[in-house]
């Protein structure tokens, strides 16, 4: 079954590269892809080639244009201030995803740091767009990331050459220490009224979801906060990777075979 997989993958990406004029991607032989890795390889091409990806993204950037139109019209003393996750939020990285998951790899850092390094991913649709907007707007825009610090020449680089605003030193606040976004919230409110925070991993909304919860935990979080979605919180869409997967997997390094067992033991089956 798994080789009707990649044979399937094989395909699609194939058609891909001929409906695009790009070459077509090979899987290697042998190759014998994990669960967990033919779901990514699914999840890529999701980003990369559908429609409806694309709409959800729009959606949810169209909700936070009126969101913030909403706080421009009650805005008090403080300045506004909008803040945004980087990955899968405003640059489209499924590229890197694409190339692991179809030579049958796990994420690799210095793989990622590589590819953060060549400042070329695309961006997320409607990204640009809004945050260019709120910058015309008088809204100072807060980049919220868990890129490392030796990754800031090319994350800035990236930005800038879409020409989002706010792609400096100071707006772009890259992880220095723990992986919680919270006191980086913290500094940017001390300042700002925070009008909106947009993400695609729910751990760059509120601190509940810090310290490596369960899915049981996240879940119960998700609902206490479910008023807050779509009015403060601006969620994108990411089926790639994301703590969502890490709680499976008890946010420890398994083996292929010992994800797919997860994975099994979870998804929900329809038993004839």
């Amino acid at each position: 079954m798994k080789k009707q997989y990649v044979s399937l993958f094989t395909g699609l990406l194939f058609f891909s590269a001929c409906a695009t004029g790009k070459k077509a991607v090979t899987v290697p032989a042998g190759n014998n892809a994990s669960t967990a890795n033919d779901g990514k390889l699914w999840a890529s091409l999701y980003q990369q080639r559908a429609a409806e990806y694309q709409a959800l993204c729009f959606q949810a950037y169209n909700l936070a244009k009126l969101r913030l139109d909403e706080a421009l019209q009650h805005k008090g003393s403080r300045p506004l201030a909008v803040i945004t996750d980087v990955d899968e939020t405003v640059l489209d990285n499924s590229p890197y995803d694409a190339e692991r998951a179809i030579h049958n790899q796990d994420f690799d850092l210095a793989a990622w740091k590589r590819w953060t390094a060549k400042a070329q991913a695309d961006t997320v649709p409607g990204a640009p767009a809004f945050l260019k907007y709120a910058a015309a707007k008088g809204v100072t825009i807060f980049y919220v990331t868990n890129r490392d610090e030796d990754e800031r020449t090319g994350t800035t680089r990236n930005l800038r050459l879409y020409n989002l605003p706010f792609a400096d030193d100071v707006h772009i606040l890259l992880k220095n220490g723990p992986s919680s976004k919270e006191a980086r919230r913290r500094h940017v409110a001390e300042n700002f009224d925070i009008v909106l925070l947009c993400g695609d991993n729910l751990p760059d909304f509120d601190a509940r979801y810090d310290n490596k919860p369960a899915e049981a935990s996240r879940t119960a979080a998700t609902r206490q906060l479910m008023q807050q979605f779509g009015s403060r919180y601006i969620v994108i869409p990411n089926g790639a990777y994301g703590d969502w997967e890490n709680a499976w997997f008890s946010f420890g390094k398994l083996t292929p075979a010992q994800k797919d067992s997860v994975i099994r033991a979870k998804v929900k089956l329809d038993k004839q």
